[in-house]
């Protein structure tokens, strides 16, 4: 391996490193020290990659944002019905938040800004144009409810599925992300599409993308929900 790939290399061990601790204690509860106890690296080498905390803050953030253009472009099928596709990438998103470290140390960051001296991108405002487009996409296919406009719309769902995720996170540590977010689609997709049929578009959603064993028992309770409003919100799940 060339010096630039070590180099390359070790960067990203540390930035996935400080994103553990950024994500378990948050940007003021972490340290240089504590980055380098759990690397294995002095925090003089830390700092020849990173010129200081913040900097490396800035790196995971970076990293989360940089995370989103690949995701969507996985969903930008032809042929794939619209709104599918944006069910189908929340579902991804949701995953990401759930299993990717650097993804949910990214948003915690971005949540703590306040106490970080750097300018972070600003969050959301390319989901809404994303969902907006989708939801656009739509409304040319016909499948958009009457007097749906797909840019309230769009920041509408974005607020929903971003707050769903801050519940989800409080109450069971995203470990029941899908169900809830199944959950909120039923809710949704009622208002959202011209000829209301919620089961079957997630049916095919949850068919195609791999869902968890989480999201398989929400597809069997839909008729449930559909009946009671419920955003899968009671107990948390105990492990």
């Amino acid at each position: 391996m060339t010096v630039q790939g070590r180099a390359k290399t070790t960067r990203r061990f540390l930035l996935e490193a400080a994103a553990e601790l950024f994500d378990e204690r948050g940007y003021a509860g972490t340290s240089i020290s504590d980055i380098g106890a759990r690397s294995g690296r002095t925090s003089g080498s830390i700092y020849f990659h990173y010129a200081s905390k913040e900097k490396l803050a800035l790196a995971v953030v970076d990293e989360h944002f940089a995370t989103w253009p690949e995701m969507i472009g996985r969903h930008q099928a032809v042929g794939v019905p619209a709104l599918e596709r944006l069910v189908a990438l929340s579902f991804t998103v949701a995953r990401a938040f759930r299993d990717d470290v650097v993804v949910r140390a990214g948003a915690r960051l971005w949540m703590e800004r306040k106490a970080i001296d750097a300018a972070l991108p600003t969050p959301f405002v390319g989901w809404i144009e994303t969902v907006a487009g989708l939801l656009e996409e739509a409304r040319g296919e016909g499948a958009l409810a009457a007097g749906i406009a797909p840019d309230a719309a769009a920041h509408s769902i974005v607020c929903a599925f971003f707050g769903l995720h801050t519940v989800s996170d409080a109450l069971d540590g995203r470990r029941c992300i899908e169900e809830h977010l199944y959950g909120l689609w039923s809710l949704l997709l009622a208002a959202l599409q011209a000829e209301p049929d919620p089961a079957s578009l997630l049916a095919r959603v949850m068919a195609g993308t791999g869902s968890s064993d989480a999201g398989r028992t929400a597809l069997a309770a839909l008729p449930a929900r559909q009946g009671g409003g419920d955003f899968g919100g009671g107990e948390p799940e105990r492990s």
